[in-house]
């Protein structure tokens, strides 16, 4: 299973990191491949900066051994305390430069825990989600509608159940507030078919630069002042805070001795504070959290 997944990873990685250079046209990954110290860990971390498109962006990869399961992955499940085991993945964040292209972000990620004389308990979890600044209609439709698509050869209830998930986890609730628009996101998959389950993960992969590529290539060239930057970089700070405060990927990755420089590669090159930051009412960034950051139904 290890090496299946693993395989593909990698060359999900390869290709995302292409796309994402085509779009740009300007600047290229720069890949580091990494190895910890005690052999129990490597992975590539490919990042973009500077370029005509993306401020900074980050595609990662990494396969991570351990004695025993962090306290992010065991609190919600009790039964893998104590095993062994091995998590791989591909995650990804792309920060733009410009205010009107949304911050994107996808994971897929494999997990097997094992313990001598039992059988292994394997995994998959993942998604992707959407971070406006400035909020588009047939923006926020496109993305939910590429993430359906995604979604239904495996069932009518997944897109509704996963896109739901996602609304669930991306919310920041010492602000009463969604980080975006959503998407998907899935935990703990393993309905006995490993095939099947692993063809779901390929899907989501798949779709993720037909979900933003349109989107940022329609919003690339849209001109944009001091003003639209300055907040910009105010609600980059939400981003920071919810990958400090809650993100289970950047708690999975520090508390099991990960790559600190890879597993905070998905934070912003810049973001500011303000004390009670003003909002002009009825303007565009007040729009962005009145009607875009609530849950809805961007398709039906």
């Amino acid at each position: 299973m290890i090496e299946q997944v693993k395989k593909y990873l990698i060359d999900l990685q390869q290709t995302i990191c292409s796309e994402i250079e085509l779009l740009d046209g300007g600047a290229l990954f720069e890949q580091d491949h990494w190895s910890r110290e005690d052999q129990r860990g490597n992975g590539v971390t490919c990042i973009i900066s500077n370029g005509n498109v993306f401020e900074k962006g980050g595609v990662n990869f990494s396969i991570i051994r351990g004695d025993k399961m962090p306290k992010s992955a065991t609190a919600h499940r009790p039964e893998l305390e104590g095993r062994q085991y091995t998590a791989l993945g591909v995650s990804l964040v792309l920060h733009p430069d410009n205010p009107f292209i949304p911050t994107a972000h996808a994971n897929v990620r494999f997990f097997v825990a094992e313990e001598q004389g039992k059988d292994p308990i394997w995994w998959f979890g993942g998604g992707f989600d959407l971070t406006p600044y400035y909020g588009f209609e047939e923006d926020a439709v496109h993305w939910h509608e590429t993430a359906k698509k995604a979604c239904i050869p495996f069932g009518e209830d997944v897109y509704p159940k996963y896109k739901k998930w996602c609304d669930d986890y991306f919310c920041l609730t010492h602000r009463n507030e969604q980080r975006g628009v959503g998407g998907l996101f899935f935990d703990d998959l393993n309905n006995g078919d490993f095939d099947n389950c692993f063809d779901f993960i390929k899907s989501v992969g798949s779709h993720f630069t037909e979900a933003y590529i349109p989107i940022a290539k329609k919003r690339m060239n849209t001109s944009f002042s001091e003003k639209e930057k300055d907040f910009q970089l105010y609600r980059r700070g939400r981003y920071v805070e919810f990958n400090l405060i809650y993100d289970r990927g950047t708690l999975f990755g520090l508390q099991s001795g990960g790559r600190t420089e890879s597993i905070l590669m998905s934070l912003p090159p810049k973001a500011q504070w303000s004390y009670q930051y003003k909002i002009e009412p009825g303007s565009e960034e007040e729009k962005l959290t009145s009607y875009f950051l609530k849950p809805r139904d961007w398709v039906l």
